[in-house]
């Protein structure tokens, strides 16, 4: 199960990748940030954490 996870979360982080911006390779500021580009960036962080510690 927890290999099952783990292996779910690459495959979704190698789709965000592929199609979900980077704004740190733009230089957003977060303090100028909207709120779907927050949304965009917890939703990448959230992705990336559980790939790593699933």
């Amino acid at each position: 199960m927890l290999l099952m996870k783990k292996q779910f979360f690459k495959l979704l982080a190698r789709v965000n990748k592929a199609v979900l911006p980077s704004y740190s390779k733009k230089q957003l500021d977060l303090a100028k940030a909207s709120k779907l580009q927050m949304a965009i960036i917890g939703w990448r962080w959230f992705v990336t954490k559980n790939a790593l510690d699933a």
